[in-house]
């Protein structure tokens, strides 16, 4: 099976495989550090907009594909890992009957495609799936500017200036996100636990203070 599994004509479905483990090493590797993977993937995907009219330059058209297979509502991570485990099983279950039958391959431009088509629909159901199961205030997407101003509390590590840490808040309809935050002051250092302030952003990572009042809370 390993054999047939890194044929010259079966490395992009092995090569899915692989990533697939590498992203499982990298998120825990990560999160030892304080910071998560999943949450920089998730910032680094475009807001989805089902219900705008495809534009020019194809976004709408992109928006769709990503709500149909349903980003937004369940995190990407998982998304990525349903698409990388079915992209290099389809694969290889497609080479091996193909095989089996006629005692041939797909050169592997060839395989990529079909497989590629066949992975879809299993991400669709898959996540479909997922999202019934996953607390709907993990999932749902708003704007990340809307979270400046808003108190977040540090969940994983110790948030410092240049090294940030996992912190979640809730939106302005009480649903939950996480984000990864460092302090404003170079000299701050945020425990697991600190409820902090947000005041700006740079990319993916939030700067905060120190929450400045007991009243404003998550």
């Amino acid at each position: 099976m390993i054999s047939f599994m890194f044929l010259a004509e079966n490395l992009p479905f092995a090569a899915a495989l692989l990533l697939l483990l590498a992203i499982g090493t990298l998120e825990g590797v990560l999160l030892f550090f304080g910071v998560g993977f999943a949450s920089v993937l998730e910032s680094l995907v475009p807001q989805v907009d089902l219900d705008g009219p495809p534009s020019p330059t194809g976004e709408g058209a992109l928006s769709r594909l990503l709500g149909w297979l349903h980003v937004g509502r369940v995190p990407v991570l998982i998304l990525l890992v349903v698409f990388l485990a079915a992209f290099g099983l389809v694969g290889l279950l497609m080479q091996g009957i193909l095989h089996a039958v006629t005692g041939l391959l797909l050169p592997s431009w060839l395989a990529v495609a079909p497989a590629l088509v066949l992975s879809l629909p299993v991400v669709r159901v898959a996540g479909q799936g997922i999202a019934m199961i996953i607390p709907k205030d993990e999932t749902e997407a708003v704007t990340e500017s809307s979270f400046i101003g808003r108190v977040a509390v540090i969940t994983l590590g110790t948030a410092r200036q240049g090294e940030p840490a996992q912190a979640k808040l809730k939106d302005i309809h009480g649903y939950t996100h996480y984000v990864m935050v460092e302090p404003e002051a170079a000299d701050d250092a945020f425990a697991t636990g600190k409820a902090v302030l947000l005041v700006s952003q740079q990319g993916a990572v939030f700067r905060a203070i120190v929450n400045p009042s007991g009243a404003l809370v998550d």
